[in-house]
């Protein structure tokens, strides 16, 4: 359940886009780190009374290493500009009965004006979709595409599996510039534009930002118990599902290491395995990027090929990824790991991406 402190801010610290991290003075003379999210509490500034949900912080979970300001009591901010009394500004409700559950203008209802195009719109006309179960795979996916198709117009899907907040993720922050467009889908929020599932999101993609390639990736912080079943991003599969009843291509990227301690992640994750697996219905084109370490390489090879017959195995070669990588304009980290401590997983992600946008009209000649 919720662990609550009230404290006051003491100063402010990192900004990026929708997120503000500050320290927060508490009565007992310690100081917590926190995080504001100003779209939904206000801006806070030192001398702020703000209270704030403690639980992640203090449990010491992961990207959950701050808490998070519910409220500054004495200082709400005002109402939003546009008139709330209707459905003219929006009426999706996300993170829904929540206390904080904002109410926003959906990309494809009756209000929005892309409402008539998405209304009409069918299918993806074959839009590549590269999937990933984690979020750290986004800038990698993202450098495999720009090394062969440099002005590629490439939208993100942020999925609900992990943070809900767009604003949480400072990696996507970085990443504006190189995007045409964020869309955060189901009870995800603050993307550029909203959808309600990832079949709308994915036509917005497609028909409203005018992408050439889509990739789908919950945020960060995902959920994990441990178990086979028990994973926020086994929901890969389900959006691999997706894409093929939209007419889309499914390009599926694949958690490979050779780095993780725990046995299960060790080569090819259980994960993938059992999202593309047991999850996955739809034939999907899995991507194996070529210059593993042949030990590492045989027992990929060896846990992929019962997929065989279910999705096509495509090989890449990864001739200038690790340059691709290494321009990342944002920092590449995986569980604390960053390029050279875990190569594999970065460079899999990559292959991704190219073979994604092989074939496309942005795609470079070789």
């Amino acid at each position: 359940m919720v662990r609550w402190r009230v404290g006051t801010v003491a100063g402010l610290r990192r900004r990026w886009a929708g997120a503000v991290e500050l320290d927060v003075d508490l009565p007992d003379g310690t100081t917590m780190r926190a995080l504001a999210y100003p779209e939904l509490v206000g801006h806070p500034e030192p001398g702020d009374r703000v209270l704030l949900n403690a639980g992640a912080l203090l449990m010491g979970l992961g990207t959950g290493g701050y808490a998070l300001v519910v409220a500054l009591p004495e200082r709400l901010p005002p109402d939003p500009p546009q008139a709330l009394d209707s459905r003219d500004a929006g009426h999706l409700v996300k993170a829904r009965y929540t206390p904080l559950q904002p109410i926003l203008l959906g990309v494809d209802e009756e209000a929005s004006p892309h409402h008539e195009v998405l209304a009409a719109a069918e299918d993806l006309a074959g839009l590549p979709v590269v999937t990933a179960d984690l979020h750290s795979a986004l800038p990698a996916i993202l450098a495999g595409i720009r090394a062969d198709a440099p002005h590629a117009r490439v939208a993100y899907l942020l999925t609900d599996g992990g943070a809900l907040p767009a604003w949480f993720s400072r990696t996507l922050a970085g990443l504006r510039d190189e995007l045409a467009g964020t869309i955060s889908v189901g009870q995800a929020f603050g993307g550029d534009l909203e959808a309600s599932t990832l079949h709308s999101g994915l036509l917005a993609a497609r028909h409203v930002l005018d992408a050439d390639v889509a990739v789908v990736a919950q945020g960060p912080g995902n959920l994990g118990t441990g178990t086979r079943w028990g994973f926020s991003g086994v929901a890969v599969g389900e959006a691999v599902n997706a894409v093929a009843a939209l007419g889309g291509r499914p390009v599926g990227s694949l958690r490979i290491s050779a780095a993780d301690p725990r046995p299960r992640h060790r080569g090819v994750s259980h994960h993938s395995l059992t999202a593309y697996g047991r999850v996955a219905l739809a034939r999907a084109e899995l991507v194996l990027p070529d210059g593993l370490d042949p030990a590492l390489a045989a027992e990929v090879d060896a846990a992929l090929a019962p997929l065989a017959e279910r999705h096509a195995l495509v090989r890449v070669d990864s001739m200038g990824l690790d340059a691709a990588l290494r321009r990342s304009p944002v920092p590449l980290s995986t569980m604390g790991r960053g390029l050279d401590a875990d190569h594999a997983y970065f460079l899999a992600a990559a292959a991704a991406g190219r073979h994604a946008v092989r074939g496309t009209r942005h795609a470079r000649s070789s």
